[in-house]
């Protein structure tokens, strides 16, 4: 069997930030797998595409298939443009979608984003839809970047990723990989600030001039979800029923509020990342806000370890194209000790081109 592949890894977050294309390299060797990101670009999303796929939930069934169809189209322009200034081909796209819905407790994920469209129209190899066999084997369908911490990231005792959710990644002591959903991040930041007219809270500057408050930071940490056992996973769906609410009840200034939400993440964080391992890897787009990297840094008891731009940014992409490539030689690529599945399975859609 081939032992090196060139991949497309696709990754669209919960932010709407725009997709990250990764051209990642693989290699297998005495039986470990080498990798690399040759280049890397993020191509953000006009504002009428974000409020599509903002939107999303809402439409009827015709409109979401016909979003579905128009967001692979997006998908494949965006690899044409990436493929005008790659100099050596690729055997195969990695591509996970715009989450829309994710309820594994009523059997279904739906990750838009048409695999055909994106394979007709770049005439390369797409894999997609990597969640759903998962769930229809009684598994939550997430997270699935653990496997990729465990065979690309092993130094790390823990990796946790900020992205839309933080979640978590580490082997157990019995060397089992373990990992789940530990609360919401940027979907939460991301949704308060448009009050301001902003996309983001840059580096957290808004959430410095906060103040907590207490009864509101206390209600949040006893939310059902942060005492139930993993596997576990949250979507936007949970979010906006079970969160929001409770923030928007104490009618707080917005840098009261994020204040008090940025220590609602280090408790939940600090409540998993404990100080019996060395190190912990922090990627995701909130490595880059410096608050909440200064609060980690003052209540974690491991070692942060903080990698280049190139993997805070890309990583997912870059796992994804992992994902793809394990699916492409059908091995597992996704844990049950991780999502709660009957059995490990090797899951993902395959669009031929030959």
């Amino acid at each position: 069997m081939i032992n090196f592949y060139r991949v497309l890894g696709l990754m669209s977050g919960t932010s709407l930030d725009g997709m990250d294309i990764a051209q990642c390299t693989f290699e297998l060797e005495d039986g470990k797998w080498k990798y690399a990101i040759e280049r890397a670009v993020t191509y953000p999303y006009s504002p009428e595409w974000k409020d599509r796929l903002s939107q999303a939930e809402n439409l009827s069934g015709l409109d979401l298939m016909l979003l579905h169809n128009d967001f692979g189209s997006l998908s494949a322009s965006f690899v044409n443009r990436f493929m005008e200034d790659c100099l050596v081909p690729v055997d195969f796209i990695a591509s996970h979608g715009q989450t829309i819905f994710h309820q594994p407790h009523l059997g279904f994920t739906l990750q838009i984003g048409n695999g055909a469209n994106i394979a007709a129209q770049t005439g390369i190899t797409t894999v997609c839809d990597f969640r759903s066999l998962d769930v229809a084997f009684g598994g939550q369908g997430a997270p699935l970047v653990p496997i990729g911490d465990k065979l690309l990231f092993s130094e790390y005792d823990y990796c946790l990723n900020l992205g839309g959710f933080a979640n978590v990644s580490y082997d157990t002591d019995s060397g089992q990989r373990e990992a789940f959903d530990i609360c919401p991040v940027n979907i939460v930041i991301n949704h308060l600030v448009k009050e301001r007219n902003l996309s983001y809270d840059p580096e957290g500057s808004l959430a410095r001039n906060g103040v907590v408050c207490q009864p509101l930071l206390e209600e949040l940490n006893q939310l059902d979800f942060y005492r139930q056992a993993g596997p576990k996973s949250l979507g936007k769906e949970w979010v906006l029923a079970q969160l929001l609410p409770i923030i928007y009840k104490y009618n707080l200034s917005l840098e009261d509020a994020l204040h008090t939400f940025y220590k609602h993440i280090v408790v939940q964080c600090q409540n998993v990342i404990r100080g019996n391992r060395k190190n912990v890897l922090i990627t995701g787009g909130g490595a880059h806000n410096q608050y909440i990297m200064e609060l980690f840094c003052q209540h974690f008891e491991v070692e942060i370890c903080v990698p280049t731009c190139e993997i805070i940014d890309f990583k997912e992409a870059l796992i994804f194209a992992f994902l793809g490539l394990k699916r492409y030689r059908n091995e597992n690529n996704c844990l049950n000790s991780v999502t709660g599945a009957k059995k490990d399975n090797c899951g993902g859609v395959i669009y031929l081109v030959e």
